[in-house]
Order: C-alpha cells, then structure tokens, then sequence
C-alpha cells in the first residue's frame, strides 16, 4: 500500500452554506486573478510589442512582448511554493488574500507605466518586474482556492465544488476579452494604442476591492483545522513533497502540459495568427473567443460532476484522448478563413479544454495528504504551467515564422497533448483506487 492510499480521508462539511460560499469565493476570486492575468496576455498580443520593445521587424517585438508573457510563468512556481508553504503553515485564506494583493497591485501599476517613448529601457525593465509580481501572485492563488473548495465540500462532490476555482479562469479570460472588445469598438487605433489599452488594467482595482471583500469573510476548511489540531504538521512541508511524492508532482505536472499550453495559445496566439496571417480585425478574433468561454465552463462543470461518479482519472484519460484528435483539427479548421467553421474550431477546443480542466482541482487535492497538500497540489500545477502555458505564444510565434505554416503548430500541439495523456495514464489518484474498491464491493 503506498502512502497515498494511507491519508486519512478527507472530513465533509456539515453546513452546505459553508460549501457554497467557500465556492464563491474561490471562483470569484480566481476569475479576478486570472482576469488581470490575461489581459496581460491580450494587451501582448495587440500592443505591448511596439510600446515597451520597439523593432523595425514586428515579429521581434510580438516575440519579446510574448517574453515577458513567460516571465510569469517562471515566477509562479516561486509563488507557489512560498505560499504553499505558508498555507500548509498558517491558512489557506490568508495567502488567498495575499496573492491577491500581489495581483491588483502589479496589474494598476502596468495601467500606469509609461511606454519606451516617454521613460527608454527603464520601461521594459518596469513591465518584467510588474509581470513578475503578477505571477507569484497567480503562482500561489490556484492551490489555496482549489482547496477552499474541495476541503470543504460536501462528501460525494469535490469534483463539483472543485470545479468552482477553475470556472474562474474562462470566466476571467471572458472578461478580459469583453472590455477589450468594447474599448475596440469605441476606440479608433490611434486611441486604443496611446491611452485605451490602459483601461483593463486600471478597472482591476474596482474587481480586487470586491474579491478582497469576500475573501476575508471566508473561514478555514475543516481538513486544515484538523492538521493544526492534531501532531501532523510538516515542519517543511515542500521538503515533505519533494522527498516523498517527486513522481506524483511530475506526473501531475504532466498532466497539466496540454491544458495549459493549449489553452494559452488558443486565447494569446490566436488573436495575433487571426489578425497578421489570416488578415482579420481584432474585434472578429475576439469576438470568437468570447463566444467559445461558455462552452469551455460548460466543459469543466460537466467533466467535474461525472468525475464524481465515474473517477478522476476516467474522465481526465477520455477528455486528454479528445483533446489529441482537436489539436490535430484546430489549425487546419481555422485557416479555412470561414467564420462559421472558425466558430466551431474553437468551441469544439473550448469545451474539450474545459473537460480536462473539470476533474483537475479533486485530482490534484486528494493526490497529496491534508498537511503538505498547498504545497503539493501547487508545485505540481506550477511545474506543468511553466512547462506548457509560459512557453506557448513565444513558440507557436517562432513555430511560424521559421516554417512559415501552421502545420508546425500543429504538430506541437499534438505532442503537448500526447504528453498529457501520457501523464494521466500513469498517475493514479487514491479517489479512483477508492472507487474502484467500493464499485468491486
């Protein structure tokens, strides 16, 4: 039996009000988070380049704007380990409530910062701090909003409540595109380049107010009271991690590849492969990506409530297989240049990202046992970010430009997914060994 199968199993929350808020404040949070997080990436893909890094060749400065979009990607390991380990110490909801500090602070000041013209070098080195910022807060928010939802959750549905924090995430990237697509509407080029792109950034103040409100009206879960009252408490607990679960922080990393390269290339890149190779405005591409954010929700709630019933590991497994097939389709169905048929490329990859992204919170949270469980389920969505979603606009960008085809985009996306599926297939969670148990019984 490993020591996986021998964690004590997870409490239920008795008062379903508890539940419900703590799912609230997970979601609402989170989709603020990742709302500041991702109009960083939009303002990279239509404007950063020629304001912080000015080039005579457009590619070069789309490529370091998509740079410092990686940036992030590299702090939030950092972000979760430290709140990790401050989680698994002293709360989940305090580093909820830091993390979002981090965030709404970093992202007013990028809405402030002047451009290359107005202040030279010093503006870039300004944004690559303020992005950096950005990340460890996003770094340490992901872990302690997954786990305000499972730990308290009622027995039966962690995959369910989990679902809450990851909702956040299309529901941020809903967001985010909606006002950019409003500024575009409202706003002719000249206007949204000089002052309209700023807008985003500064409305995340009114957004971080309202979560902040919520946040601190949550209380702790039941599994971390439990911890603090009892002679568990790991003294390091990312020591505890790497020592005794390194394989599962891998493998669940792995996991997490796809979900996040893709994801981040089909909301980032898209906007920029729509507008300079296919020839269209950047309202149609924005417009198709706001239209696809429902399905990709209604992916995660449906995958999450039958990972309930059937098994994490079931559900992720099938929902990876379809994601190989779409990353195969994608491309080659967006360069037909027909709207209808673009529409239905990126729903169909919408609602299959979202069906991975479903089961992932129960999966991660019930692989690692009550005490290090901020720390694991962090680092091993951390490493899988970095690895996946940090590096895909910069490579789909240079894929392009030095084979001159989508096909080589293809063929990345492809082999992200397939190291997805890989991953899932040799990672088995202690909820599907239970399961199965119970289902053989």
């Amino acid at each position: 039996m490993t020591t996986l199968d021998r964690r004590p199993r997870v409490a239920s929350t008795k008062d379903p009000r508890v539940a419900r808020k703590a799912a609230l404040g997970s979601f609402v949070g989170t989709a603020i988070e990742w709302y500041d997080f991702f109009i960083y990436g939009t303002a990279a893909a239509l404007v950063l380049g020629p304001l912080f890094f000015p080039s005579n060749s457009d590619v070069a400065s789309t490529l370091a704007a998509f740079a410092t979009l990686a940036v992030g990607f590299i702090a939030r390991p950092i972000g979760g380990i430290v709140m990790g380990h401050f989680g698994d110490k002293i709360g989940r909801k305090s580093m909820l409530v830091v993390s979002l500090l981090l965030m709404g602070f970093a992202t007013v000041a990028i809405g402030l910062l002047p451009s290359y013209a107005t202040i030279g070098v010093a503006a870039p080195i300004l944004l690559v701090t303020l992005r950096f910022i950005q990340g460890l807060g996003v770094g340490g928010e992901w872990g302690g909003a997954v786990l305000v939802a499972t730990e308290n959750a009622p027995e039966g549905k962690r995959g369910l409540y989990g679902a809450a924090p990851q909702l956040g995430v299309p529901a941020g990237v809903l967001a985010a595109n909606l006002v950019f697509l409003v500024l575009a509407f409202t706003l002719d080029d000249a206007a949204f380049e000089s002052w309209g792109w700023r807008v985003p950034f500064l409305f995340s103040a009114v957004l971080v107010a309202v979560a902040m409100w919520i946040r601190l009206s949550l209380e702790e879960s039941p599994d971390f009271k439990a911890v603090k009252n009892s002679d568990r408490e790991a003294r390091l607990p990312l020591a505890e991690v790497l020592s005794n679960h390194w394989r599962t922080v891998l493998l669940a990393g792995g996991t997490f590849i796809a979900t996040n390269g893709i994801a981040y290339a089909y909301m980032v890149y898209i906007l920029r492969y729509g507008d300079a190779v296919l020839g269209f405005h950047r309202t149609t591409m924005l417009f198709l990506l706001i239209a696809s954010c429902p399905f990709w929700m209604a992916g995660m709630a449906f995958s999450a409530h039958k990972s309930d019933q059937y098994g994490r590991r079931f559900v992720y497994i099938r929902a990876s297989i379809a994601l190989v097939v779409i990353a195969g389709l994608f491309f080659p169905l967006i360069n037909t240049g027909s709207i209808p048929i673009m529409a239905f490329a990126m729903i169909a990859m919408g609602f299959i990202l979202g069906c991975c992204a479903g089961p992932q919170s129960a999966l991660f949270s019930e692989l690692f046992p009550a005490h290090i469980r901020y720390s694991g389920a962090s680092l091993g969505y951390q490493v899988g970010a970095i690895l996946g979603g940090g590096l895909a606009p910069i490579t789909a960008t240079w894929l392009y430009a030095h084979f001159n085809t989508s096909a080589a985009i293809t063929v990345y996306f492809v082999f992200l997914a397939a190291v997805s599926l890989t991953s899932i297939l040799l990672l088995r969670s202690p909820h599907d060994a239970r399961l199965s148990a119970e289902k053989e019984a």
